[in-house]
Parts: C-alpha cells; structure tokens; sequence
C-alpha cells in the first residue's frame, strides 16, 4: 500500500529558540501550557544553535518493535507510529527503545507521549514564527532534506585544503 502522508520538516537554522511549538503542543494535546507534556522538544546547544526534535515516524520504528503489549503500531496508510494507549502498560521500553529520544512518559497520564502531527494539523507548524517547522507531502519534505544535506557536504568539503 502506498502511503500518502505529509511529514515535518524541519530547518534548525530558522529556529531561535521560542519555545513556541513546545507550549502550541502541550495546548493542543493537554489544554495547559506546559512543556514537559509536549510532543517536541526544543534541543539548545551552543549560543544560535537550537533544534526542534520530535518524532520521526520511522519506516522500522525501534519504538514499535520494543513494546510488548502492541501499544505502539505503525500505520501503513499514513506512515504514522500510533500510540494505542489501552494497550499500554507503562513498561516504558518504548522509550528506551528510540534512537533518537523522541519519545517520553507521562506519568500523571500512564501513556506514552509522542508525535501525532495532530490529525494533520500540527500545532508547532501553526504557531511557529520563523518558520523552521513545515509540514509537506513527504516526497517534497525528501527531496528538501537531500538538497540541505548536499549543500552542508559540498560546504565542508570546499573548506578542506589539500
């Protein structure tokens, strides 16, 4: 089955850092601003240097093979990693089990807390200010990500003398 879902694409380099996607999330999906119950998380390294991360909704989701109870399920349709909260029994190997640390665990909820694009409309695209979130059909969202990719390679590869 082709799918036929749209992806966040993200661009560090237009994020200042806000917090804004953080507290949109929590809103949306907890009715409270408040970060720790967000679906994405803003990673502040170096002065400039943010990066929004959130779930990547992985082809072979590490998150879905980990969980024992079949709580996490992948969608063949749209792409998404699913979160089937009945299912869950708070094991949290879910957690442990992503490579990229894009998922987390409410424990006031006894759920798993991960991204869902929000039915489509994702609330962090929504409030972003500069931008640095989009949300596009997936082979755009590619070929825009193969093109930054190039373009840091050639960058590096022009700054080394031989």
């Amino acid at each position: 089955m082709e799918k036929t879902e749209n992806l966040l694409l993200i661009t560090p380099e237009k994020c200042i850092g806000c917090g804004t996607c953080e507290l949109a999330c929590s809103v949306g999906h907890e009715g409270e601003f408040r970060p720790a119950t967000s679906r994405i998380s803003v990673h502040r390294f170096e002065a400039g240097v943010n990066v929004p991360m959130t779930c990547l909704q992985c082809d072979k989701p590490a998150c879905v093979a980990g969980c024992p109870t079949g709580a996490l399920e992948k969608d063949t349709e749209t792409g998404l990693v699913n979160v089937i909260a009945s299912k869950c029994i708070g094991c949290r190997m879910c957690v442990m089990a992503c490579p990229f640390g894009n998922i987390s665990y409410s424990m006031a909820a006894k759920k798993p807390l991960k991204c869902d694009q929000c039915d489509g409309s994702p609330m962090c695209v929504e409030f972003c200010p500069t931008n640095a979130i989009e949300y596009l059909p997936a082979d755009t969202a590619t070929i825009r990500r193969k093109k930054a990719f190039s373009a840091k390679i050639a960058a590096g590869i022009s700054e080394v003398e031989i």
